[in-house]
């Protein structure tokens, strides 16, 4: 209960700051990138997006895309592990896809071109949507919204390339650059409060955590080992080492966006953090000390003064316009 009060006061808080000064939707003026083969149109969004909240593209018709990516959850599902069919639980936290375009590889192991070839991934995995691609392009090309939006759109019959292409172009409308820490930026000095304009300087001037996370996307894209264990032996999942069977690799996941941050709990790959003090303290800790750990992961002490603030700057990177902004 108090998380959730705690988030509430957050989001008003960050409301009334923007209300105080001019204020502009900067996600308006966003260009987001997209690949030559798939450009971006509203009727293409317009397919993936009823493609992302359709469950017949799971094998029991129990299980859409938005079922691990709530929009009103900041497209995760707040669960350690989301649910798949028949209740199974996958091995990961879901990530957000807010801000999905400007994402270098897909996946927590970094593997993954682009979007069109994540979208294939949840649909086929067993735990997650279980599906076989081959007989569900032929059950989508029998409904006639979807054959006619393909011909329409495409030129073509419904086909796997019309799924993915329409689903990662609706990901790439997804845009949250908005918060309070893009208006201070763009020149509304209002927008942020004291204490989080001191957090943001703990955050970069003291702790050097935009090392990992710099702004605008507080994500470097890339995938390491953040010491979460101090070993993996026995663990199902070690990262991106399932991937090439590179003992470098093991414990190495793709460093998260924080924007949207006190949403998307609970925290780490397998969410074994419920909260952002709790992530805050593995850190002040120096991580679990794995042989792999990144080096930028060192101790360090805060004041519980400069640890609220740090929480009231994380408060800095919300913004949940893209609920209006899109409908949902």
């Amino acid at each position: 209960m108090l998380r959730f009060l705690s988030i509430a006061l957050l989001l008003l808080s960050g409301f009334f700051a923007l209300r105080c000064g001019h204020t502009q939707d900067l996600n308006a003026s966003v260009v987001v990138p997209a690949p030559t083969d798939n450009p971006q149109n509203a009727e293409k969004i317009a397919l993936g997006r009823k493609l992302f909240f359709d469950k017949r593209l799971s094998l029991d018709g129990t299980v859409s895309c938005a079922s691990c990516h709530d929009p009103k959850k900041a497209f995760t599902d707040q669960l350690a592990k989301s649910k798949g069919i028949n209740g199974q639980l996958s091995e990961r936290n879901a990530p957000s896809i807010l801000n999905a375009g400007f994402l270098k590889t897909a996946m927590f192991d970094a593997h993954l071109a682009t979007l069109e070839l994540q979208a294939i991934v949840p649909i086929q995995e067993p735990v997650e949507m279980g599906h076989n691609m081959k007989i569900l392009i032929k059950q989508l090309r029998q409904i006639p919204e979807y054959q006619a939006a393909a011909q329409a759109i495409f030129g073509r019959d419904f086909d796997a390339w019309v799924l993915t292409r329409s689903l990662a172009a609706f990901e790439r409308s997804l845009l949250s650059m908005n918060a309070p820490f893009d208006q201070y930026m763009a020149g509304n000095k209002k927008a942020m409060s004291k204490d989080q304009l001191a957090g943001w300087r703990i955050f970069s001037e003291e702790l050097y955590c935009t090392k990992c996370h710099p702004a605008p996307y507080f994500t470097t894209y890339e995938a390491a080992n953040n010491g979460l264990y101090a070993s993996y032996e026995g663990k199902t999942d070690q990262g991106r080492f399932r991937i090439h069977h590179d003992s470098s690799d093991i414990g190495k996941f793709k460093i998260p966006s924080l924007r949207n941050l006190p949403l998307t709990y609970p925290y780490m790959h397998d969410g074994s953090k419920n909260t952002l003090p709790d992530v805050i303290a593995h850190y002040q800790q120096g991580g679990a000390k794995h042989p792999l750990q990144d080096p930028r992961i060192v101790a360090f002490a805060l004041s519980a003064k400069e640890k609220q603030q740090l929480l009231d700057f994380f408060g800095a990177l919300v913004d949940t316009s893209y609920l209006r902004r899109n409908g949902f």
